[in-house]
């Protein structure tokens, strides 16, 4: 969006009288009802993770067309042509080894980003787990709940 645009979007908001109204984010003030809309479940994020989890060791598997066909950790068959229509002058085999070699540099980004996921998803499970336990611990009082008084000053 244009910054032009953007003055445009602010201007047809406060004309509409939608500018007095201030930033809200998916927030309850008071006297009003309704829920939180951001909820963290647990099973959820496990779920994605492991899935992020299996693609990345399915993709590290199957993903490497460099080395496929080779079997003794040499070059593959793909690289293997490459080399071949090289050497026998054609534009081909250069054409092949760089689209190997973008495939390769692809497949790392995805592994790298499958793997940041599923870490990010473990450390957030994890981390969202230990939260609710000190809250709720927190919350009552340990030795019993806490008094509505006291909680009032959570919301100030």
């Amino acid at each position: 969006m244009a910054w032009e645009e953007w003055e445009q979007a602010k201007a047809a908001v406060a004309a509409s009288g939608g500018g007095d109204t201030g930033m809200r984010l998916n927030s309850v003030g008071p006297g009003e009802s309704g829920g939180a809309d951001l909820v963290v479940r647990q099973d959820d994020l496990g779920a994605v993770g492991h899935e992020a989890f299996i693609l990345h060791g399915e993709l590290n598997k199957k993903g490497d067309i460099a080395a496929a066909g080779s079997g003794n950790g040499s070059s593959g068959s793909t690289m293997q042509a490459a080399a071949a229509l090289k050497s026998h002058h054609l534009g081909l085999g250069s054409e092949l080894e760089t689209t190997v070699e973008m495939w390769t540099s692809q497949v790392k980004h995805v592994l790298q980003a499958c793997a940041h996921i599923s870490n990010h998803l473990d450390f957030s499970k994890k981390s969202s787990q230990h939260d609710d336990e000190t809250i709720a611990a927190s919350v009552s009082g340990r030795s019993g709940p806490v008094p509505v008084s006291a909680l009032n000053e959570y919301f100030k």
